[in-house]
């Protein structure tokens, strides 16, 4: 039986280059070669597309240039040798882009025009899911509660007495807590929309939420959803930042990940419930990792969606996915057959 053709993406242009290339080198050491036969493309910070032998080592000299053509009668990758141009036909693509170009509907764009399946979410997910704005408006559509939150426009200035601490300044597309500042008096507001907009030009202002940090591992299709063991964020003291450490392999310096979660089995029902109606409002495919807040009062409240989350070593989704008996290796399998056929075998 031949093995199936998968372009694996990585890397990218965004702040989160160096977080997908952890991914992907997990992603390597779980694919079963004898399934799939892999094609690394990588894309350096300076956007050049490189088809690798592996993503180990440094793989930004060794690549040959390539290119996932958009047009359909091609259906893959361009290798681009002196003086002429080999034609890779790919079966399915799977990007392991974190952040800006890679979760937000571009690559995703790029797939729609190649005409080769790929895993994850469409374009229009994507774009919901990466703006945190959209998702909060989405969900409370769908009668699900979000944070109170406030968008601020490139020029537009705040009223810091019209706050009530302490608040939350982010960046509304971006991931892994990068810009992210708690503010506890109104002295503190203007530095943290500065942080924020070397990000993002749109900010948002989100009131704290009074809970525990849950997080909630989705994989699947339409109504077909498996939902990972539920994890919960355990702060020593600040607030949970990932991937922001030197050497995040060796663990946060304030933080560490209970899986299974220690809470009732009541409230972690209803956080993998409220997870999957997240999921479906957000018309997510394949997986996504959905994070929450549980109240004492067990009201769930969204924090947010990452439709790639992080696969590396010390991630959580894999985590979540392996407390529940699936390991990456199967992960994989799932996703590519839920992108073919649309289920999971």
């Amino acid at each position: 039986m031949d093995r199936l053709k998968i372009g694996i993406i990585f890397g990218g242009c965004s702040e989160e280059h160096p977080i997908s290339v952890k991914s992907v080198r997990e992603v390597e050491k779980s694919l079963d070669t004898e399934k799939y036969e892999p094609f690394y493309i990588g894309i350096t910070q300076s956007g050049s597309w490189l088809l690798c032998d592996s993503p180990e080592g440094d793989w930004e000299s060794s690549g040959k240039p390539a290119v996932l053509s958009p047009d359909r009668g091609a259906h893959g990758l361009l290798v681009l040798e002196p003086g002429q141009c080999e034609t890779v036909r790919l079966d399915v693509v799977m990007s392991v882009m974190h952040g800006k170009f890679g979760e937000d509907g571009v690559i995703q764009g790029l797939f729609e025009l190649s005409g080769i399946p790929y895993v994850g979410c469409d374009i229009q997910s994507s774009t919901l899911c990466i703006d945190k704005s959209l998702t909060y408006l989405a969900v409370r559509n769908a009668g699900i509660a979000t944070p109170d939150f406030w968008i601020i426009t490139p020029d537009e200035t705040v009223d810091a007495d019209a706050l009530t601490y302490p608040v939350f300044v982010k960046p509304a597309r971006s991931g892994s807590s990068f810009g992210v500042t708690k503010v506890t008096r109104k002295e503190e507001l203007a530095e943290a929309l500065e942080t924020a907009r070397q990000y993002d030009s749109k900010v948002l202002i989100e009131g704290a939420v009074v809970g525990s940090e849950i997080g909630c591992a989705i994989l699947g299709n339409d109504q077909d959803l498996f939902a990972g063991e539920v994890d919960r964020v355990a702060l020593t003291h600040g607030f949970f930042k990932i991937h922001q450490e030197a050497e995040p392999e060796k663990g946060s310096e304030n933080s560490t990940f209970i899986v299974p979660a220690d809470i009732p089995e009541e409230s972690r029902a209803r956080v993998q419930e409220t997870a999957k109606r997240i999921y479906s409002a957000l018309g997510c495919r394949g997986l996504a990792r959905v994070d929450l807040f549980l109240k004492e009062d067990g009201e769930v409240v969204l924090n947010e969606v990452n439709t790639l989350p992080g696969l590396t070593s010390y991630s959580r989704y894999p985590r979540m996915m392996a407390a529940a008996g699936l390991p990456l290796g199967d992960v994989i399998d799932r996703l590519v057959s839920l992108t073919l056929t649309g289920k999971a075998q």
